[in-house]
C-alpha cells in the first residue's frame, strides 16, 4: 500500500485528472477485502460454517480483484519503487517479450474464463474441498488459485490503465454471462441439494443452531445472490456502453493514447492529454419518432389462419363468449359448491390458472386477457339499448381511483383470504360484471376499462414490456387519410373507445386489444406489430389519450404500487413473513390476523414505496445536474420498475401455475358428479394435494428475475441518459435508482428461496 501511494502521489502531480482519488480508494479497498478474507475473524469461522467460507471466497474472487484493477496499480507500483530497483530489476523483467506474451494469453477473456470457471468447480468438488479443509498447505493453494484466476478474469473486464486490449469488447458479454451461469449452477447445487456435500462440516461444532444441511443451503444463497450481482452489474454496464456507442473506443479504453513508454531512467513519459468523446444516444421526444414505418417487421395479422381470424369483426366476441361461459360456471360453483378453495372452481381457476395464464400471455402476446375479457359481453349485447351519453367526471379522468381499488384488492386478498373463499370470489366476479355494465352503460369512452378496472390496470402496465403492439403500419397512409375511422368508427364498427388515435398511439398503455381500430381502418393500415420489449419505457413522446409519461404522476403511482405489490404479495405467502404475522397477531392479542395483515400491506404498499422512491428521487438531484422536482424525478423513473415488477409477478404466478396446474382436474370431476354427469369419474383428490416443488422451478423464477433486473437497469439508464447532457451526469442520476432496483431484485431472490404457501391446493394428507 505504501509503495502504491508513493507512486500515485508522483503520478497525480503530473496528471491529476487521470490519477484521481478514486484509484487509491479502489486499490486500498481491494487490499482490505483480501485482509478481511484472510486476516480477520472470517478465516477461523470459515472452518466452522460453510456460508462464512463462501463469503471468504467471494471476497477473494468477486470483490478484491476488480477493486485492485480499478486502482490501475501497474504504474503507481512501478513508480513507487526505489529508482535502482525500478531501473535494474523490475523494468527489464516487465518488458521481457516472453512474459508479456504469456500475460496477454492468460488475460484473454476466453482463456481467463476457462481458468476462472475451472478453478471454481475443481476446488468445490467434495474430495478436493475436503482436502483443502484438512490441510493448511492445500488451503493456501486454494486461496492462491482463487485470487490468481480471478485477477486474470477481471483484468479484461476492468481494463486497467495502460492496458491496450486487442480483442472485441463484445466478447466480454458472453464471458460474463457464462461465468454467471456457472456460478448459478454451482450455487443451485449447494442450495437445493438434499444431501451434505462436504462431510467435514458435520464433524465440527455447530454454531447458531444451524444444521450442516441448512448451513450448506445458506452458503448456496450467499454464492448465488451476491455472485450473480457481481457478474450482472458489469454485464449491464458494458452492454450499455456498447449499445450507446462507447464501445467503438474500447480498444483505447482508459488509455485514450498509447500507454507510457519506459525511458532509460525507468520513468514513463507523461501521457499526451487526450479526451474520448463519449457519444450519447439521444432519444427524440418529437412525435415523429413514433411514426416510423414498421411494415418490414413481424405482424401477427399477416399469419395465414390466425391473422384472418383476428381481422374478422366478430373475432373478439368469439374469444369472449367461452370465457363468459366459464365465468358463469365458476360463479355458480362458488355460490353453490363446497366452500373449500381447493375443491371449488372459484378457488382454483381464478387464483391458480387465470393468474398464471394472464402473465404468460402478456409475456408472449400482449394484453390478450382484455381482448377476451368476459365482463364486457353483457354490455356488448345491450349496447344498442343503453343510453351511454354521459361523460365520465373530469376529476376522475386519471388513475387515482384505480390505484385505490388496486391497493384495496391486494389488501383484501390477504386480509380476508379471498383465495380460500369461493363464495367471496364468486361475488367479486359478479361485482365486476355489474360495474362494467353500469359504468359503460351510462358513460361513454370505455370508462370502466380506462379508469376503474384493477385487472385492466394490471394488464396495461405489464403489457408495456410485451413484444406485440397495435400500431399503424405506414404513417404516410394515415397522413393522407381524411376519414380517421380508426377513432371515429364507420357504419356498425366503432372506433377506439379509449380515444387512442392510432397515428399518435405509442405503447400498450390503456390499449385493451379490442381490435376495433383494426376493423374500422378502411386502408388495412393497422396491425399487431412486433416491438422490442420495454422500448417505450424510456421514451417520453406525446401519446394519444395519455399525454407524456413524465406528466402523469397518477400513472407513476399505479406502476409503483404494482411493482412493490408484486413483492409484497409474494412475500405474504412465504414462511418467515407468515410466522412474523402470527407473532404480531399474538403480540397484539388478536384472534384474527386482520390487523397484522393490514399493517403489513400499509407498510409494503404505501410506507415502503414512498420512502424508497422518495429517497431515490432526492438522491438523484446531484449538485450541478439539471434541476427537477422530486415528484418529476419519481414520476419519470418509476417506469423503470415495470420490468422487475413484471418479472416478480411472472415468477410468483408461474410458480403456483406450474406447481398446481392439474389441481383443477378433481374439481371438474366433483362438479360433474354434482350435476349428475359421471362421465369424468370420481374425483382424484390426490391431484389437488400439495407436492414437492421441482428443482428447476426456483431456478426458472430466478431466471425471470435476472431478466427483469437487466431490463429495469437498462431502462433506468436510458431515462437518465435522456435527462442528462453527459455520460457522467447520467451515471450520477442513475446511481440511486439502480441501487433501488438491485435491492428489490435481492428481495425477490430471497422470496423465491423461501418455503411458499401452496394456495388453491389441499394440505398433505387431505
Amino acid at each position: 500500500a505504501g509503495v502504491y501511494l508513493r507512486g500515485w502521489l508522483v503520478l497525480r502531480r503530473r496528471d491529476p485528472r487521470r490519477w484521481h482519488g478514486g484509484r487509491p480508494a479502489a486499490f486500498l479497498g481491494g487490499l482490505a477485502a483480501i485482509d478481511l478474507a484472510l486476516a480477520s475473524p472470517v478465516e477461523p469461522f470459515a472452518d466452522l460454517l460453510l456460508q462464512v467460507h463462501m463469503v471468504q471466497h467471494l471476497l477473494l474472487m468477486m470483490a478484491a480483484p476488480p477493486l485492485l484493477w480499478l486502482g490501475a496499480p501497474l504504474l503507481p507500483l512501478l513508480r513507487g519503487l526505489p529508482r535502482p530497483v525500478r531501473i535494474f530489476w523490475v523494468a527489464p523483467w516487465l518488458s521481457a517479450p516472453p512474459l508479456r506474451r504469456i500475460f496477454g494469453r492468460l488475460t484473454h477473456p476466453l482463456t481467463a474464463l476457462v481458468l476462472f470457471v475451472a478453478a471454481t468447480w475443481v476446488w468445490h468438488a467434495p474430495p478436493v474441498y475436503d482436502l483443502a479443509l484438512r490441510s493448511n498447505g492445500w488451503h493456501y493453494l486454494e486461496h492462491a488459485c482463487f485470487l490468481g484466476t480471478a485477477l486474470m478474469f477481471w483484468f479484461p473486464i476492468v481494463r486497467p490503465y495502460p492496458a491496450r486490449p486487442r480483442w472485441s469488447p463484445w466478447l466480454l458479454l458472453p464471458c460474463l454471462f457464462l461465468a454467471d451461469l456457472s456460478n448459478t449452477a454451482l450455487a443451485a447445487l449447494l442450495t437445493f441439494s438434499d444431501r451434505l456435500l462436504y462431510p467435514y462440516y458435520a464433524e465440527v461444532p455447530r454454531l447458531a443452531g444451524l444444521s450442516p444441511l441448512e448451513d450448506q443451503s445458506a452458503a448456496g444463497v450467499v454464492m448465488w445472490v451476491p455472485g450473480s450481482a457481481a457478474f450482472l452489474l458489469p454485464l449491464f454496464t458494458i452492454g450499455v456502453q456498447l449499445l450507446s456507442g462507447q464501445g467503438s473506443s474500447v480498444r483505447s479504453h482508459r488509455s485514450e493514447v498509447r500507454g507510457p513508454t519506459s525511458r532509460a531512467g525507468g520513468q514513463g513519459t507523461r501521457p499526451l492529454p487526450a479526451r474520448i468523446s463519449l457519444p450519447m444516444v439521444r432519444v427524440s421526444s418529437s412525435l415523429t419518432s413514433d411514426l416510423r414505418p414498421a411494415t418490414s417487421g413481424f405482424d401477427l395479422l399477416r399469419l395465414p389462419l390466425l391473422g384472418r381470424f383476428l381481422k374478422w369483426r366478430h373475432a373478439r366476441l368469439c374469444l369472449q363468449v367461452p370465457l363468459l361461459l366459464l365465468a358463469a360456471v365458476t360463479i355458480y360453483d362458488g355460490l353453490r359448491g363446497p366452500q373449500v378453495g381447493a375443491m371449488n372452481l372459484a378457488g382454483v381457476l381464478p387464483w391458480i390458472h387465470w393468474r398464471g395464464l394472464i402473465v404468460l400471455g402478456t409475456l408472449v402476446a400482449g394484453n390478450v386477457f382484455c381482448m377476451a375479457c368476459p365482463f364486457m359481453v353483457p354490455r356488448t349485447f345491450a349496447r344498442r339499448w343503453l343510453p351511454r351519453g354521459r361523460s365520465w367526471p373530469s376529476w376522475l379522468r386519471n388513475k387515482w381511483l384505480a390505484v385505490f381499488l388496486l391497493v384495496s384488492f391486494l389488501w383484501a386478498y390477504e386480509a380476508f383470504a379471498l383465495w380460500d373463499s369461493p363464495w367471496w370470489t364468486a361475488w367479486i366476479a359478479l361485482a365486476y360484471f355489474a360495474a362494467a355494465f353500469v359504468i359503460d352503460g351510462f358513460f361513454r369512452g370505455a370508462a370502466f376499462c380506462k379508469y376503474v378496472c384493477p385487472i385492466g390496470q394490471f394488464n396495461f402496465v405489464q403489457s408495456l414490456i410485451s413484444p406485440l403492439q397495435i400500431k399503424v403500419r405506414n404513417p404516410d397512409v394515415c397522413a393522407s387519410c381524411r376519414t380517421k375511422d380508426c377513432i371515429r368508427g364507420r357504419e356498425d364498427i366503432p372506433g377506439c373507445e379509449l380515444h387512442l388515435y392510432q397515428p399518435r398511439k405509442s405503447s400498450n398503455m390503456d390499449c385493451t386489444f379490442c381490435l376495433d381500430c383494426i376493423h374500422a381502418c378502411p386502408h388495412d393500415n393497422v396491425g399487431i406489430l412486433a416491438e422490442a420489449p420495454g422500448n417505450e419505457l424510456w421514451h417520453d413522446s406525446f401519446r394519444s389519450g395519455l399525454g407524456r409519461f413524465s406528466k402523469r404522476p397518477d400513472l407513476a403511482a399505479l406502476i409503483v404500487v404494482l411493482a412493490f405489490g408484486a413483492f409484497v404479495n409474494a412475500a405474504g405467502m412465504v414462511a418467515p413473513v407468515l410466522e412474523w404475522q402470527d407473532q404480531l397477531t399474538s403480540l397484539l392479542r388478536r384472534r384474527s390476523p386482520l390487523l397484522a395483515s393490514s399493517l403489513y400491506y400499509v407498510f409494503g404498499l404505501i410506507v415502503l414505496p414512498v420512502v424508497l422512491v422518495g429517497t431515490a428521487s432526492a438522491l438523484c438531484r446531484w449538485p450541478g445536474l439539471p434541476k427537477a422536482s422530486r415528484l418529476e424525478a419519481a414520476t419519470r423513473f418509476s417506469y423503470a420498475l415495470v420490468p422487475l415488477g413484471f418479472s416478480m409477478w411472472l415468477a410468483h404466478y408461474s410458480f403456483h401455475f406450474l406447481a398446481s396446474f392439474d389441481a383443477v382436474i378433481p374439481v371438474l370431476q366433483r362438479l360433474a358428479g354434482d350435476l349428475g354427469w359421471a362421465v369424468l369419474g370420481k374425483p382424484a383428490w390426490l391431484r389437488a394435494c400439495c407436492r414437492p416443488v421441482a428443482d428447476w422451478l426456483p431456478r426458472l423464477e430466478i431466471l425471470f428475475l435476472d431478466m427483469g433486473l437487466l431490463l429495469s437497469l437498462y431502462s433506468s439508464f436510458r431515462i437518465a441518459q435522456n435527462r442528462s447532457q453527459r455520460a457522467s451526469e447520467a451515471l450520477k442520476v442513475l446511481a440511486p435508482w439502480a441501487l433501488l432496483i438491485v435491492v428489490l431484485f435481492a428481495a425477490g431472490v430471497w422470496i423465491v428461496l423461501q418455503p411458499m404457501q401452496m394456495r388453491g391446493t389441499l394440505p398433505a394428507g387431505g
